[in-house]
């Protein structure tokens, strides 16, 4: 079987019209069997939340009845029975996703509500021609859809429209909202926070509490956001995180689900490089694979860092502008495929990040950068976490690099290593001057060689690929090697390094000798030898403050 992928497609009716599909529409009868009131599913972004949101809304939506009866044939829920397909097309339906309220002021991102809400309305101009809608309801309904209401009866237009919908059909409404948080981060990105939490109260609140023209509500996020006041006074919602058991398959493809593809896809060759690549999240009790990565790499049988482009990594770069020598430790923990013991707290709030270290892990994971080793807590909301795959691994290397990287190409971290591997002392040495003057603190280094040790170690292990390892004070020959670097391929260029650290720049040059006399006496190719790794190149490197110098044997060819 050959079907296009669906990249970008995020409407269920054109997902079902020639597009390779997952079927998830279980989900419509785990919601038909046991719905809470209001539900909260958070995912991290690009897991497939909107096409999931778009689903119901074109099972449930009356207005939809008469197209959507094919879209669901042959599927999970028409499976289940006629008493679920029997619920199709009863309710009015009111779908909002806030994903493109995106603005760089509470000015802007005002307008762009006004604007998205006056477009919504425009559906339902049939409830003008109504006479079972009362006459205020329509003057306040054209107010906004004319876009000149104030931001009192804006922040209530949600309500607004739920009322007349439960009186035009005389039935409760069922209220979808997608992407509910995501004015929040751009308002916590771009320093107006507190009046966009102000508005969300006043919109969201109105509409999912006490309000009796609501059947049910289902929202997605990223976060839940609990003290953030916008779902402060509302005792009905059910939040169902990564964290949850509850609907843990729902967004997001299982190892079944991707095994199936690859079958379909004739791609089974590529299975274990698929679960490397994009695999590792825990969602509850299930394994799951991130669905945009899966389906980018079907579409351009090409491995990728397809979810790192989707977006900006706000998240990620306030862990790098914190960054502590403890946060640093940890960094190099999760990047060497480690883990870490954290305690979470899932009623966070973005101003916590700064000052509360429970917080930044906890969004972490809720936004998709570490994933639990396993759902259940070692204790109280004690939590393992990993990075998942190597995807992600990926998007931290980029992310921590150009963080480093102020005033120099980025392009320079990869020369350096291109430099060391061929044994281009001359070159590597004035690479590493350069990164040195750009980025290392004269205070914080000098005079600490296991500094310089951790910092080209941490580069190392960021920038060389699959096709090395990289290890650090093991015994070879007769002591321990500060660092080597093994290629995988035993026909390739193996490294060894020494660090010393030098008390002025006059001892530079007599402390890389020194460093490299070390390597030879103590006979630390051993492990190379061992390993069937013929050729070492062998780095003496000293360091003073920012000043750096580096010598290496003439010959690289061990006996």
């Amino acid at each position: 079987m050959r079907k296009a992928m669906p990249i970008g497609v995020e409407d269920f009716c054109e997902l079902r019209k020639g597009y390779y599909f997952v079927d998830k529409t279980r989900f419509i009868r785990q919601l038909l069997d046991e719905h809470s009131k209001v539900t909260l599913l958070t995912r991290p972004r690009r897991f497939g939340k909107t096409l999931t949101m778009s689903m119901l809304d074109w099972f449930f939506s009356i207005d939809k009845v008469d197209k959507s009866c094919e879209l669901f044939a042959g599927l999970d829920i028409e499976r289940a029975g006629a008493s679920y397909m029997g619920e199709r097309g009863q309710y009015p339906v009111v779908f909002l996703t806030f994903k493109d309220t995106n603005g760089l002021s509470w000015e802007t991102m005002q307008g762009l509500f006004a604007s998205y809400i006056s477009m919504l309305l425009l559906r339902y101009t049939y409830l003008l021609d109504s006479p079972r809608v009362q006459e205020p309801l329509k003057k306040r309904f054209q107010q906004l859809v004319d876009m000149e209401a104030d931001e009192a009866r804006l922040s209530a237009a949600v309500v607004l429209l739920m009322e007349m919908l439960h009186q035009h059909y005389g039935r409760q409404v069922i209220l979808l909202i997608d992407e509910y948080d995501a004015p929040v981060q751009q308002a916590w990105e771009n320093g107006f926070y507190r009046e966009c939490i102000a508005f969300l109260k006043q919109l969201l609140g109105s509409a999912l509490k006490s309000n009796d023209n609501l059947a049910f509500a289902v929202l997605t996020g990223v976060l839940r956001v609990a003290k953030e006041s916008i779902f402060s006074d509302l005792n009905n919602l059910d939040v169902c995180s990564v964290l949850s058991t509850r609907y843990d398959d729902i967004i997001g493809f299982t190892p079944e689900e991707v095994t199936r593809m690859a079958h379909d896809l004739g791609r089974e060759d590529r299975l274990t490089e698929i679960r490397s690549w994009y695999d590792g999240y825990h969602f509850g009790d299930v394994e799951i694979y991130n669905p945009w990565s899966v389906i980018n790499f079907f579409r351009n049988d090409c491995f990728g860092d397809y979810w790192a482009n989707t977006s900006g990594n706000g998240i990620l770069r306030a862990l790098l502008e914190r960054a502590d020598a403890q946060r640093i430790e940890t960094l190099q923990t999760l990047l060497d495929g480690g883990t870490i013991q954290v305690t979470l707290n899932e009623r966070v709030i973005y101003e916590d990040i700064g000052r509360d270290k429970s917080a930044l892990y906890t969004i972490l994971l809720l936004t998709g950068y570490l994933t639990t080793t396993a759902a259940a807590a070692t204790r109280r909301n004690r939590y393992a976490l990993r990075i998942p795959n190597k995807e992600i691994r990926d998007i931290y290397a980029t992310e921590i690099l150009n963080h480093l990287a102020q005033g120099i190409d980025t392009d320079t971290f990869d020369d350096l290593f291109d430099y060391l591997l061929h044994g281009d002392s001359y070159n590597f040495a004035g690479q590493l001057q350069k990164i040195l003057l750009s980025i290392i603190s004269t205070y914080d280094a000098a005079n600490k060689e296991s500094f310089y040790h951790g910092f080209m170690l941490g580069l190392s292990t960021l920038l060389l690929g699959s096709g090395y390892w990289v290890e650090s004070n093991r015994e070879s020959g007769y002591g321990r090697f500060d660092m080597a670097i093994f290629p995988k391929n035993p026909q390739k260029s193996g490294v060894i390094l020494e660090f010393k650290a030098a008390t002025g720049e006059a001892e530079l040059e007599s402390k890389a000798k020194e460093a490299l006399t070390q390597i030879e006496d103590r006979h630390y190719e051993t492990e190379f030898q061992k390993r069937g790794i013929r050729n070492v190149w062998k780095y003496g490197i000293a360091f003073c403050g920012k000043k750096v110098h580096v010598v290496m044997d003439d010959s690289a060819a061990t006996p």
